[in-house]
């Protein structure tokens, strides 16, 4: 089971990030699927040039809203997600998914994407569909999507050693309903 390290506020999601980052290397070193972080876009403001070979960036400020963290490929389908932890345990805060990215998980879907969250809620991994998480925020006034919801409507996904967490199974569920 995974062990998280409390580092604090500011590298709060840097831990899933990991655990994200490290199975997406196996998956493109086997050839299984090719997913990428994305950037998160900046705007230089000032920058000091200490050699030749180093430059520090001084300030910068977000150039513009970031959609979800996480896109590839897979089977030639187009997958797009984000890593949310949780430390509520009977509930995920709604509050974590900005409404822009709402948005573009929506558009994603309409296109035949397929979208999702993974949570990391209850030392579990959670695999919670963009379509599932739609669909519970149109027909609820909850500003929170409880625990047993995720349970009965999201996918576990199993922790291993290699890959750390191998959410692209689930994925190949979904490609074939």
């Amino acid at each position: 089971m995974a062990v998280k390290n409390q580092n604090g506020y500011a590298n709060r999601g840097m831990w899933l990030e990991n655990i994200i980052n490290d199975t997406n290397t196996y998956y493109l070193s086997k050839d299984i699927a090719i997913i990428y972080k994305k950037p998160t876009p900046i705007k230089v403001l000032n920058v000091s040039y200490r050699t030749k070979q180093t430059t520090l960036i001084d300030k910068a400020v977000f150039s513009q809203t970031s959609t979800l963290d996480y896109n590839g490929i897979y089977k030639g389908k187009y997958i797009e997600f984000d890593a949310k932890e949780c430390k509520n345990k009977t509930n995920f805060p709604l509050s974590n998914i900005k409404p822009h990215q709402l948005v573009h998980m929506k558009n994603i879907i309409k296109h035949g994407g397929i979208s999702f969250l993974i949570i990391y809620i209850n030392n579990n991994f959670y695999l919670l569909e963009g379509k599932i998480i739609l669909d519970f925020i149109k027909n609820n006034d909850r500003k929170s999507i409880p625990f047993t919801f995720i349970k009965e409507h999201g996918h576990i996904i199993q922790e291993k050693y290699i890959p750390r967490i191998d959410y692209i199974k689930i994925v190949e569920e979904l490609i074939k309903e």
